[in-house]
This record gives structure tokens, C-alpha cells and sequence, in this order.
């Protein structure tokens, strides 16, 4: 288990390598990583700087890392988010989860990322190429997709 926040980039397929190590239990990976999109067509968006708190954010995500593998067989998992200032294109956050088998995985993965949009503590701020900036507020979809793993 691991969870790291940095401002530098992290290689996709090093991180891949590091989760699956010599472990011959593992029978899926599952990866997902987000990144910095241009919501108006590759037109307006200049950069987006991502803001957090220090020590509760790899807190939070220390606990949502906790969870997943408590209800699921992990045999390893990974969290990592960036933050700073990022380019469109730019990786913002990668989720790694490897289990024996894939359901195990496919679920965690999306687990910790529906839950890490809604419970981990980070702004957004985003610049656009005419100078305006902005706060990117919270989605209530993001909510409600966290709704769906709580306990019956």
C-alpha cells in the first residue's frame, strides 16, 4: 500500500512495474490515470493549478487507500496525485490496485477514485488563455458517485 502527493510527474509504467514487484499472487492490475482536459475543445484552458493541505491530504488518502483494501483482496495498491501548476495533457492522478483477480481490482480502482474526488482535500484553480481565472467547484456528480459505496 502507498499513497504519494507530489508536484512532479510520475511514469505510468515505472509505477506499474513497482505495484506488481515479484509477486506471483497477483492475477490482475488495474490502473487509471487522470488528466488535465480542456473542457472547451483545446481553446481556453492555459494551466490548472491544483492546491492542497499538506499532511490531511495524504491523510485522507491514506484512509481511502485503508479502506479499499480492507473490502477488497488486494495484494497491493497505489495513490498517487500531483499538485501545482499543470498543463492540458498533464497526468494529475494515478490509481493502482492488484488482486488475484480482476473484479477485485476493477472495483477498488474505481472505490478510491470515485471516493478520492469527493473526500480529498484539493482545489482546483484554473487559468484560461485570455488571463481569467477560476475555482473549480465541486460536481454533485462526484457526490453521488461516492453514494454508491457506502454500506446498505
Amino acid at each position: 500500500m502507498s499513497v504519494r502527493v507530489q508536484s512532479k510527474p510520475f511514469d505510468i509504467a515505472q509505477e506499474l512495474i513497482a505495484v506488481r514487484g515479484t509477486n506471483t499472487q497477483i492475477g490482475a492490475i488495474v490502473s487509471f490515470t487522470g488528466l488535465v482536459r480542456d473542457n472547451d475543445g483545446g481553446e481556453g484552458l492555459k494551466s490548472m493549478t491544483l492546491e492542497h493541505y499538506p499532511g490531511m491530504t495524504e491523510m485522507e488518502l491514506s484512509h481511502l487507500e485503508r479502506e479499499a483494501n480492507a473490502r477488497w483482496p488486494l495484494q497491493a495498491s497505489l495513490i498517487v496525485h500531483r499538485f501545482g501548476t499543470l498543463k492540458p495533457g498533464d497526468d494529475i492522478v494515478l490509481v493502482i490496485t492488484a488482486s488475484a483477480h480482476r473484479e477485485a481490482a476493477f472495483a477498488a480502482a474505481q472505490f478510491m477514485m470515485d471516493c478520492l474526488k469527493s473526500r480529498a482535500p484539493f482545489w482546483k484553480k484554473e487559468e484560461r488563455e485570455d488571463g481569467a481565472t477560476h475555482w473549480v467547484e465541486a460536481k454533485a456528480s462526484d457526490d453521488c458517485a461516492q453514494t454508491h459505496w457506502k454500506p446498505s
